[in-house]
């Protein structure tokens, strides 16, 4: 996994707002414009705090290829002397599936542009058109098409509880996702943020955001089945920014800012209880062994994890076997 450096080009090149939208809070604050000295401060402070091999520069927040020429060119060529000086290995790029032709990919392939992450969030047209996205599920199919064929690194993101989805509809999206074999995904529930369209209907009572529970149980699904298939999931849950930890700018919704290791540690109890209940364990000391980088995911926030494991299973204790040798997210009753 690279080092990504983020620049946030906020909604330029969109056709629209979708209903959920609100690049401002999800983003952070933006500057006035991307110039050089700016690209070149951000990217010199990213290298300082985390310097390993390769880094990419990349563009989100907008719709990359929805921009014109003239700007696409503007902003590669920028981040392109990065790579030019060896700061930088290559560049990424978020966009929407329905603004992806191949004339438009000669073009980035000449700018060093490596990786092209689709903004898809769905593979159900109601859902779509719900969300007022303004592509379907069969553009989504054909960009994903269009990109691995010239050779792009891909990847999809994905939204779990948007307007007229289920966890049906939402298992689906995961599914035909999984069909188009993308080399990663991003995945996180819907969240209200204020002033939106979506807050409007929330507020209304016409839009249920996921609960808690709901998201993580959403959040397992997808990381499983991904593993399964081989797609890493890169990112489960927004980043938080500074804005979206402001009161009221997250209306509703399932928010919180480590989502990823809520679902993590529901895996692993899942995965504990699975193990467990093959046989009788109560009052016995029992050792599971797993790699020691899912250590904190399987103890869970203050140990919930443990402290739950035993409650439910009655054990007198429950211990740690560290196995490096052991891969990631696999878990062994010794």
């Amino acid at each position: 996994m690279p080092v990504i450096i983020p620049i946030f080009i906020v909604n330029e090149g969109c056709p629209h707002r979708c209903l959920y939208c609100c690049e401002e809070t999800a983003a952070g604050p933006a500057p006035p414009a991307i110039t050089e000295p700016y690209l070149r401060k951000t990217v010199l402070s990213a290298l300082k705090k985390n310097r390993r091999e390769p880094v990419q520069i990349a563009f989100y927040g907008g719709n990359f290829t929805g921009l014109g020429r003239e700007r696409q060119q503007q902003l590669l060529e920028m981040a392109g002397i990065f790579i030019r000086e060896g700061l930088a290995e290559s560049i990424r790029i978020s966009t929407r599936p329905d603004y992806i032709f191949s004339e438009d990919l000669d073009f980035l392939g000449k700018f060093h542009v490596r990786t092209v992450e689709i903004g898809a969030q769905s593979l159900v047209d109601e859902v779509l058109g719900l969300s007022r996205r303004g592509h379907t599920a069969a553009q989504v199919r054909q960009a994903v098409y269009l990109l691995k064929k010239q050779g792009f690194e891909t990847g999809i993101h994905l939204m779990a509880g948007l307007p007229g989805d289920s966890p049906e509809g939402f298992a689906y999206s995961v599914e035909e996702t999984i069909a188009l074999r993308p080399h990663l995904a991003r995945v996180h529930p819907t969240l209200v943020f204020a002033g939106t369209e979506l807050a409007s209907l929330w507020a209304q009572g016409n839009y249920r955001p996921l609960s808690m529970v709901e998201a993580i149980a959403a959040g397992k699904l997808a990381l499983a089945k991904f593993a399964a298939a081989g797609i890493p999931v890169i990112r489960l849950g927004l980043q938080t920014t500074a804005e979206m930890e402001k009161p009221g700018r997250i209306a509703a919704g399932p928010y919180h800012p480590s989502f990823r290791s809520l679902v993590e540690e529901a895996l692993f109890f899942d995965r504990a209880a699975a193990l467990l209940s093959g046989g009788e364990v109560r009052g016995k000391e029992i050792v599971f062994s797993l790699s020691p980088r899912d250590i904190s995911s399987f103890r869970g926030q203050n140990n919930s994890n443990i402290r739950s494991i035993k409650q439910r299973f009655g054990l007198k204790e429950l211990t740690l076997a560290v196995d490096p040798r052991q891969s990631r997210g696999s878990l062994i009753l010794i």
